[in-house]
């Protein structure tokens, strides 16, 4: 049977990279949205779905925070995929005859010494990779565009400069979605649990919610808050935490949360990715 992974994005995407990449032989299923990954999760068209989260530089990704929790998918996993831009061009082009960089706004925005430099065009477009197809497609010598060494190979065009990012430790955290949950066994080392919470609408709500992760020595690596329904009174958070559910002391700190909460509901536990490993305590 053959196993397949969906994201959002065409073919040449980073994310269509971090897939290939967490999951080498298994084929990537191209989406126009997030909301239609998930789907094709839920419909059994993939069986999983890898999801950008948050990006060293940029932040959070917008979205994906609102559609989680009722997705009807768990997290199984994650993973950390180093962005490393290339400047892209059609066969022919040459670095002295680019005049304009086409890209995603925020690839652009992490590419500007090499803008600078060459003197060009900023180009707002979709994606990244839709940028390169793009190029392909209908460019000139004076078209270039900001992917991925993947979009190149895909769109057949050529590299005229790798890894043109201004900052070397751009990474992106993707979220790895499955319709069934899959949770390491209780006291396996380096698990990490997401959950959503809403506090009760009483004074120091937060700071009591959460003093249950602090008594209990519990680790909180993610906290953020969004609005749901347009209600600036309804806030909900997104947490990732060191641990297991049943571990004891994040049974405990979940416990305590749930006391002074409208609502828990943790949306998976799964391995910690070995660059989240590595990076322990720094």
């Amino acid at each position: 049977m053959t196993q397949t992974i969906a994201f959002q994005g065409v073919p040449g995407a980073y994310s269509d990279l971090a897939c290939r990449h967490a999951y080498p032989g298994w084929t990537t299923l191209p989406c126009p949205s997030f909301e239609a990954a998930m789907a094709a999760v839920r419909e059994g068209r993939a069986q999983l779905a890898m999801l950008p989260c948050e990006n060293s530089l940029a932040g959070r990704v917008p979205d994906i925070h609102r559609l989680l929790p009722d997705s009807g998918l768990s997290v199984v996993g994650e993973h950390f995929e180093r962005v490393e831009h290339c400047l892209l061009a059609r066969p022919g082009a040459s670095l002295a005859t680019i005049r304009k960089a086409h890209s995603h706004p925020m690839a652009l925005g992490q590419v500007l010494k090499v803008i600078k430099e060459l003197d060009l065009k900023p180009v707002i477009q979709a994606d990244t990779a839709g940028a390169a197809e793009l190029i392909a497609r209908e460019g000139t010598s004076e078209d270039a565009a900001i992917a991925s060494e993947l979009a190149a190979e895909v769109y057949g065009l050529q590299i005229l400069r790798r890894n043109v990012e201004d900052a070397p430790h751009n990474t992106t955290r993707f979220y790895v979605m499955a319709r069934e949950r899959r949770m390491p066994p209780v006291g396996t080392p380096h698990t990490v649990t997401t959950f959503v919470f809403r506090v009760r609408n009483m004074p120091a709500a937060l700071y009591k919610a959460l003093g249950g992760f602090a008594t209990n020595g519990v680790n909180m690596t993610k906290l953020e808050s969004y609005m749901i329904d347009g209600a600036f009174t309804a806030t909900q958070f997104l947490c990732d935490v060191d641990g297991h559910p049943d571990d004891p002391p994040l049974f405990r700190a979940l416990e305590e949360l749930r006391f002074f909460s409208r609502e828990v509901k943790v949306l998976g536990s799964y391995p910690a990715h070995p660059w989240r490993i590595a990076h322990e305590g720094r």
